[in-house]
């Protein structure tokens, strides 16, 4: 009995031994996760634009902008030709343009649609009040720097009794004063240029109304030798009575009509109270630039051949002159007493 007893303790050391030796279950080991480095986004380069190209090349030429106050024909042949001559002298490149009306060039000018102006003196003083335009040259014609204003009226109305003629071309004075030169026209119907013209509308609308002359609505029929043909035109009043001018308008039109002194004649003629066209530059021009165009023009002016290409320019222009704002003082005056509010065309 005791040896059996033996012999089961021995069987059970041994099956805890084995027990003890025998493989133990483990956790399964976990992986750590981690999450991928990543780099930091970057923004896309944004393309940007090439600078625009300088102002006076190729890509980007000056444009001269003409008064319409002369035939566009005229115009476009004697304005390429001064462009091309200030091209040579500056090496700018230079283009032009005419507008429909004196509006539309104070706003090339705003609208940086043209650089260079040609303007007439209520034209500039709207656009340099607007802050568009600044004056660098005054036009001149026979060594002055003013003009003055006509009035025509067709010859056939002054043989039949209807108007009088205050105006002596032999020596080239009136007859009259304003009051009773432009009394025969109350009730009469005008041919104008354009509202903002001095000696197609503005001045002589102004004489009318300071004299308490009343007319009829005016035919705004754009262009000074258009006011010539109109009236040339109307021997009974079929377009207009009589018509306002720069003096002497007819001669933009003797091609057309050769015998236009005849038929269309002087009734009377203002004092030289306006001052001319002038040349101005954007108010963003830089200085250099300006200096170099009015240099250029200045010596154009200087030469047979220059002073001839701007006597067929379309203004029949005999000289240039240095000139500022203040050259207008005077004339900004006389608009007031005219009644001209400036705030009418801002």
């Amino acid at each position: 009995m005791k040896k059996l007893f033996v012999f089961v303790s021995l069987l059970v050391v041994a099956a805890l031994l084995l027990t003890a030796c025998g493989p133990t279950e483990t956790e399964a080991p976990t992986e750590v996760v981690t999450e991928a480095p990543t780099e930091a986004p970057t923004e896309e380069p944004q393309p940007t634009e090439p600078p625009a190209p300088a102002l006076g090349t190729p890509e980007n030429p000056l444009i001269m902008a003409l008064a319409p106050s002369a035939t566009t024909d005229t115009l476009i042949a004697g304005g390429q030709a001064i462009a091309d001559r200030l091209s040579e002298m500056t090496g700018y490149t230079i283009q032009i343009v005419v507008p429909t009306n004196y509006a539309a060039l104070v706003e090339a000018m705003g609208a940086g649609n043209a650089h260079i102006g040609w303007l007439p003196p209520v034209a500039y003083i709207v656009a340099h009040e607007k802050g568009y335009a600044d004056v660098g040259l005054i036009t001149l014609r026979n060594g002055a720097d003013h003009y003055s204003f006509q009035v025509v009226v067709n010859a056939a109305r002054v043989a039949d009794g209807t108007f009088t003629v205050y105006y002596d071309p032999v020596t080239g004075t009136n007859t009259a004063d304003a009051a009773t030169a432009l009394a025969q026209f109350s009730g009469k119907r005008p041919c104008y240029t354009d509202p903002l013209s001095a000696s197609g509308y503005l001045v002589p609308a102004g004489f009318l109304a300071t004299n308490g002359i009343s007319t009829r609505a005016g035919a705004w029929v754009q262009g000074h030798p258009t006011v010539i043909k109109s009236i040339y035109l109307s021997p009974r009043g079929e377009i207009c009575d009589f018509g306002t001018t720069y003096v002497d308008a007819r001669t933009a039109v003797t091609n057309d009509f050769p015998d236009v002194n005849d038929q269309v004649v002087i009734v009377w003629v203002s004092d030289p109270l306006i001052p001319n066209d002038n040349v101005s530059f954007i108010s963003s021009m830089p200085q250099e630039m300006r200096d170099n165009l009015t240099n250029a023009l200045l010596e154009l002016a200087s030469t047979e051949e220059g002073i001839q290409l701007l006597r067929d320019g379309g203004y029949s222009i005999g000289g240039l002159a240095v000139a500022d704002d203040t050259f207008y003082d005077e004339f900004r005056v006389f608009l007031e007493s005219i009644n001209f509010d400036i705030n009418d065309f801002r």
